[in-house]
C-alpha cells in the first residue's frame, strides 16, 4: 500500500510541475524505423515497380517515392537510370535454373530446362525484353556471368570445342530471347486490353476465319493445329523450335566427331 500511495503522490507532484513522468510505459513509442537504403533494396523495389507498371514508369523519382526517399538518396547507390537497368537485368538472371550435366548424353535435357527457365523469367518480367543487350556492360553482371558459365559448361560437356561452344550457346540464347520477346510483347498488349488470352483469341476468330478463306495453305494449317488454347499453342511452338535448334546442334556434333 505504501508503494502505491507513494507512486500516486509522485505522479501528482510531477503533474503539478508540468514534467513528464519518467517511465518506459508513459513514453511515446518511437516511429518504426525504415530499413536502411541499400543497393539491393533499391534493385528489389525497382523490379517490383517494373513488373507492376512497366519500363515507361521507371524513373529515379518514382522509385524514390516508392522507397520513401528523395531521388538524390538513390544516387548514392546507383549512378543513373542506365546503371539501374543493368542491375535489374542482372537481378532477373539470378532467377534462372541452369542445371549441370555430368555426361555428354545429358546436355540436351539440361539446355532445354535452362531455355524454359529463361523464357519463364522473361514472361514473368516482360519489361526485360526491351532492354536485353541494350545498355552498358550488363553482360558483366555477377548473375549473368555465373549463369553463362554454367550454361557454357553444358556445351563443353556436349563436346563442342572452345570457341564453338560459345557460338552454340549464343544460338540457343538468341532463339529463346527472340521467341520470348515476341511473347512478352503480346502478353503486355493483352494486359493493357484487360482481356484474357482466350477472350482475345475468341474476339479475333470471326475475322481470322473470314480472311483465311482466300489463303488455303494458311487456312489448312490453322485447322490442322487447332487454336482452342492459345497458351498451349505458345508453349508447343516454343518447345518445337527449341527442339529443332538442338537437333541442328546434335547433327553438328555428329558430323564433327
Amino acid at each position: 500500500m505504501y508503494a502505491i500511495a507513494y507512486g500516486v503522490r509522485y505522479a501528482e507532484a510531477m503533474s503539478a510541475a508540468k514534467q513528464p513522468i519518467p517511465s518506459v510505459w508513459t513514453r511515446r513509442p518511437r516511429q518504426k524505423e525504415r530499413p536502411a537504403l541499400t543497393q539491393d533494396r533499391i534493385v528489389s523495389e525497382a523490379v517490383k515497380l517494373l513488373d507492376e507498371e512497366g519500363l515507361e514508369a521507371l524513373s529515379m523519382r518514382s522509385l524514390g517515392t516508392r522507397l520513401g526517399v528523395g531521388a538524390t538518396s538513390l544516387y548514392r547507390h546507383v549512378a543513373n537510370k542506365d546503371e539501374l537497368i543493368e542491375l535489374v537485368v542482372d537481378e532477373v538472371y539470378g532467377e534462372l535454373d541452369v542445371p549441370s550435366a555430368d555426361r555428354p548424353a545429358d546436355w540436351p535435357a539440361a539446355v532445354t530446362r535452362s531455355a524454359h527457365s529463361l523464357r519463364a523469367a522473361i514472361l514473368r518480367h516482360p519489361w526485360i525484353a526491351s532492354v536485353l543487350g541494350q545498355v552498358g556492360l550488363v553482360e558483366l553482371g555477377p548473375n549473368v556471368m555465373r549463369q553463362s558459365e554454367r550454361l557454357l559448361a553444358l556445351f563443353h560437356t556436349a563436346g563442342f570445342a572452345p570457341g564453338e561452344a560459345d557460338q552454340a550457346m549464343s544460338t540457343v540464347m538468341a532463339y529463346v530471347i527472340g521467341m520470348s520477346t515476341s511473347e512478352a510483347a503480346y502478353l503486355s498488349l493483352l494486359a493493357r486490353s484487360g482481356q484474357t488470352e482466350q477472350e482475345w483469341a475468341e474476339s479475333l476468330r470471326p475475322a481470322a476465319e473470314q480472311v483465311l478463306q482466300d489463303h488455303p495453305r494458311l487456312r489448312d494449317e490453322h485447322l490442322a493445329r487447332g487454336y482452342d488454347d492459345p497458351r498451349r499453342v505458345r508453349e508447343e511452338n516454343f518447345a518445337y523450335g527449341l527442339e529443332r535448334v538442338l537437333d541442328g546442334l546434335r547433327s553438328r556434333l555428329e558430323s564433327s566427331g
